[in-house]
């Protein structure tokens, strides 16, 4: 009877990589935190125990949660609301309301998808309201059941907070804070953002409204954290349906751990960024070389998965231009090292241009102007170069000013990249006399 268990549960090599595959794929690309996390223990703490008093005691609360970008802000929120609706004191009619500041553009977008996510359309009906404090009142009376104690809790998830406070006379942010400190329905309002200014950006009547509670998010963990953070995001979850097979894709990864080449590739990825959704792209590159006679991730996988992830995508660009295009790129060079910096427009590339086909004395190079402005107009929009703003529009295109938006090392590095680039256009390149 074992014998047959253990075969079904035995898969082929390879529905154990589409499996695996499935798995760490989903984990990456929604940024599924596996695993302990570091660093977050007194935020996690504190916005449990203040929800848990809007959830379980009745109480009204506002919070911001403030953070860079991949500090781990939504992780953090939706760890904490997953920790709160096990608890067994909590009621199971509590309510969430999830906002964009990126979606919902306006209040009235605002309200429409909170009477959406709040299922209250059919009560709301043809009613006019006079002022949009009425309208949300109205729809949080609706949740009422009777007293204080009996009322629907409601948690406003706000993303992208400093949004909304660009919204006209911030009624929606003034409303629900003014909900948050009355006795009516209990009401708990978080605010996510990455600005640290964010609070300035509040009117005085939002302001004083708000309970001025910051919960500060920062990638607090070391190196060796990292590491683990990296071993359990690899790692197979111990109900992968072929055993086997995970705990040798388990040890795979640690003795990744062990190699001189992983440690050093990860301590430059440590050094740039803590992110964890940088670290899952890293992952996710290096994943993508598994297949059925390569089954496991090793060192050189790695490596080429963060030299692909640290390309330059600008000079990646330059490699697939032409040769006039290129030209007009080392003109502009020329250019700026010449005027420090200074902005530039077509009439002074192209005599930079002719500058260098008179001195080589090259027919090949001896383009017309039309052509030479049209390559001109490619770069600008390939987005090597941009007009100067605050410039009018009027201004003729061969007098308009532009920047360009390589640097120098991003130019010379792509010519000894690029297919069969002529010596003397190479030697222009790097040569400080125009």
């Amino acid at each position: 009877m074992s014998k047959r268990k253990s075969k079904e549960n035995s898969l082929t090599l390879r529905e154990c990589i589409s499996k695996m595959q499935s798995i760490l794929r989903e984990r990456f690309c929604y940024h599924n935190y596996h695993g302990k996390r570091f660093g977050v223990e007194s935020q996690h703490k504190h916005l449990l125990e203040l929800l848990k008093r809007t959830v379980v005691h009745g109480e009204s609360n506002s919070a911001l949660i403030i953070g860079p970008r991949g500090s781990g802000k939504n992780m953090l929120l939706k760890d904490t609301l997953k920790e709160l609706m096990e608890m067994k004191q909590v009621k199971e009619n509590v309510l969430e309301v999830h906002l964009n500041g990126l979606l919902q553009t306006n209040d009235k977008i605002a309200l429409k998808e909170i009477t959406r996510q709040l299922s209250l359309e059919n009560v709301v009906g043809d009613k006019v309201f006079g002022s949009f404090a009425e309208n949300l009142a109205f729809l949080l009376e609706a949740l009422k059941k009777g007293d204080r104690a009996s009322s629907c809790p409601v948690l406003f998830i706000l993303d992208e907070f400093d949004l909304f406070a660009h919204h006209k006379n911030q009624t929606l942010l003034y409303n629900l804070f003014d909900i948050s400190q009355s006795a009516q329905t209990p009401v708990a309002v978080i605010g996510l953002t990455c600005r640290l200014d964010v609070l300035e950006l509040l009117e005085k009547r939002v302001k004083s409204r708000f309970s001025h509670r910051q919960i500060h998010l920062l990638n607090a963990f070391n190196f060796s954290q990292f590491l683990k953070i990296f071993q359990e995001q690899l790692s197979l979850p111990a109900e992968f349906p072929d055993v086997n097979f995970a705990q040798k894709w388990n040890q795979a990864t640690q003795s990744l751990l062990e190699s001189k080449i992983v440690e050093d590739v990860l301590q430059k990825h440590f050094n740039s960024t803590k992110d964890v959704r940088s670290l899952h792209m890293l992952l996710m590159l290096a994943l993508s070389r598994v297949t059925v006679s390569h089954p496991y991730i090793d060192a050189s996988d790695l490596l080429e998965a963060s030299r692909v992830r640290g390309m330059d995508s600008k000079a990646n660009v330059l490699h697939g231009l032409s040769v006039l295009e290129i030209c007009l790129i080392i003109a502009m060079k020329h250019l700026h090292d010449i005027y420090d910096g200074e902005p530039f427009n077509f009439q002074m590339v192209q005599h930079e241009f002719q500058k260098f086909i008179q001195r080589k004395a090259h027919s090949a190079y001896n383009f017309e102007t039309p052509v030479v402005m049209k390559a001109f107009e490619h770069l600008h929009q390939l987005e090597l170069i941009k007009p100067m703003e605050g410039l009018s529009v009027r201004t003729q295109k061969e007098y308009r000013l532009m920047k360009l938006l390589l640097d120098n090392c991003q130019i010379v590095e792509a010519l000894h990249k690029y297919p069969n680039c002529p010596t003397d256009v190479r030697q222009w390149a790097i040569s400080s006399i125009s």
